[in-house]
């Protein structure tokens, strides 16, 4: 990862707006359809006279190839690692410090943030194709079209469950691989998806049980 003439500009904008408040500015990638180059910046405190005076910038950052900046007050990333553990552990992953001291020095996440919110996503995908296969009246068309909608969400937590130490072996259910196909092809048969949906709801089922009871 490169520093871009756009980081460099947000963060010129960001040192005439906080001054010596700016304690750290990092660009960090994104797997996000977020447009322009991501940032986060540290500052020792935010007010709503430095949020007026960001919000006149917000047009010339993405004409810059810039994203408006993530920024935070100095202690609010830390405090904020349990809550966010996909986001801004993927920041720690793979960041760029542009300016100013690391602001992640002996920050990381921790396993059982990362269960948690892998458990709060896996139990949310399964209610939400329990309540959906309900409201398809069992036509396959409406069947077929759930399996695809839910294929981006499901690669998603797919993507976060590998990063469980010991990765869930039921990540990997041939059903599960079936669905995360269609986000490239999103093309699926009706007599198919009803075929699919039984085994791909007891996978999931199968994954969300293995994720509650995982330990680190």
């Amino acid at each position: 990862m490169t520093i871009s003439d756009a980081v460099r500009a947000v963060e010129q904008d960001l040192r005439e707006i906080f001054g010596p408040r700016l304690q750290s500015l990092v660009a960090y990638a994104t797997t996000s359809a977020m447009p322009g180059a991501p940032t986060l910046a540290v500052v020792d405190d935010l007010t709503a006279d430095d949020l007026r005076r960001c919000a006149a910038r917000t047009g010339q950052w993405p004409d810059a190839g810039a994203a408006t900046p993530l920024i935070l007050e100095a202690s609010e990333f830390g405090r904020s690692l349990d809550a966010f553990p996909f986001e801004f552990g993927a920041i720690l992953a793979d960041h760029l410090l542009v300016a100013g001291l690391n602001p992640f020095e002996g920050l990381g996440v921790d396993p059982v943030d990362l269960r948690r919110a892998c458990e709060v996503q896996a139990r949310s995908h399964l209610l939400h194709l329990r309540e959906g296969f309900m409201e398809t009246g069992r036509r396959g068309d409406l069947v077929a079209d759930l399996i695809v909608r839910s294929s981006a969400p499901l690669s998603a937590l797919l993507t976060h469950v590998r990063h469980l130490a010991g990765a869930v072996a039921e990540a990997d259910d041939p059903s599960l691989a079936r669905v995360t196909a269609l986000s490239v092809r999103p093309s699926l048969p009706s007599d198919e998806a009803r075929d699919l949906f039984p085994a791909y709801l007891e996978a999931v089922e199968r994954l969300t049980n293995r994720i509650d009871r995982w330990h680190a």
